[in-house]
């Protein structure tokens, strides 16, 4: 047997070699305890069959079904997901990109929102443009300001078609969850629903707009805010569905009923909603769908013009919101 045929075998290129020469290699590599360099095999083909996926939270049920997404059609592509979690540190996104860019990934994607510090900014747009003249390709799920290939779900619109919606069940007093006022996806949603109660007299000084991580301990804290200056809102509006769900409990341990004594809203539709009672009013995002978008995105190569992908959202009334 030629050692063309054992490479081929062994560097995963094994359609081309006939099943008992194949079935020799893989015994002759198990009994001598060999184990492709696969670093070297990327080194020598310019990239490798990792994609790596760099998240803010993997406790958050929105990062989870993105990532679901991105796993499936990785695994159509004959990619390997390597995961990399931030924990919310734009630091932590720049040092997972150099890695990923040292062992030659073939592409990566960025889940999550983008920061209003220029100076982060402008590091990772210098860090992606070496990982694409490293032979890498990039797509982010965020806003469109990385000049890469992105799915940017619609935040802002979004959020104003669920203002105008508790509006029309006649709520005229809102507090709102705001996230960290850095966060981009935040700073969206809460412009977007502030803008639509504008369009309907409701002027953002009626608004209380309390600042918090975008966490479901940022949704406890925040409305323990609210409580302690005594509740007048009759609608709170959550950024995100894991506040949301913080604010849900932390009412129901001061003895409010929702939505008898306050309704609720959140934003993402996240699939753990479903345990969640009275069920969550929410802005509705496909987020599976937006993560396998962004791995067919990166996968058509670091050379190709970036692509914007909108993806539209969906107000979706439930229990948590009564017509007062």
């Amino acid at each position: 047997m030629s050692s063309a045929t054992a490479s081929r075998v062994l560097n995963g290129r094994a359609r081309a070699v006939g099943e008992p020469h194949r079935s020799k290699v893989l015994e002759a590599a198990s009994t001598l305890g060999y184990a492709a360099n696969t670093l070297a095999q990327a080194v020598a083909r310019g990239t490798s069959n990792v994609l790596g996926l760099i998240v803010h939270d993997v406790t958050d049920p929105y990062f989870g079904a993105i990532a679901d997404g991105v796993m499936q059609e990785a695994e159509h592509a004959g990619l390997v997901v390597v995961l990399g979690v931030t924990r919310r540190d734009p630091e932590r996104e720049l040092d997972y990109l150099a890695v990923l860019r040292g062992h030659r990934a073939r592409a990566v994607i960025l889940a999550g929102s983008r920061t209003t510090r220029t100076e982060i900014n402008h590091r990772l747009a210098k860090e992606l443009e070496a990982f694409r003249s490293a032979g890498g390709s990039a797509a982010a799920i965020s806003q469109n300001r990385l000049r890469i290939h992105t799915v940017a779900p619609q935040n802002r619109s979004g959020a104003r078609d669920l203002a105008l919606r508790l509006h029309g069940l006649g709520h005229r007093r809102f507090a709102v969850l705001a996230g960290p006022p850095d966060l981009v996806t935040a700073r969206g949603r809460l412009a977007g629903f502030l803008g639509g109660l504008g369009e309907k007299g409701v002027g953002a000084d009626r608004v209380r707009v309390v600042p918090g991580a975008f966490t479901r301990d940022g949704g406890v804290e925040a409305s323990r805010v609210l409580l302690g200056e005594g509740l007048t809102a009759t609608c709170v509006f959550a950024v995100n569905d894991v506040m949301a769900v913080g604010a849900m409990t932390e009412f129901r341990q001061a003895g409010l009923s929702v939505p008898d004594d306050v309704s609720i809203a959140g934003f993402d539709d996240i699939d753990t909603l479903r345990d969640v009672a009275p069920r969550l009013t929410s802005v509705h995002l496909p987020l599976e769908l937006m993560g396998s978008h962004a791995v067919r995105l990166a996968l058509t190569g670091p050379d190709a013009r970036a692509s914007l992908v909108r993806v539209p959202s969906e107000v979706r009334l439930r229990e948590s919101v009564r017509e007062v």
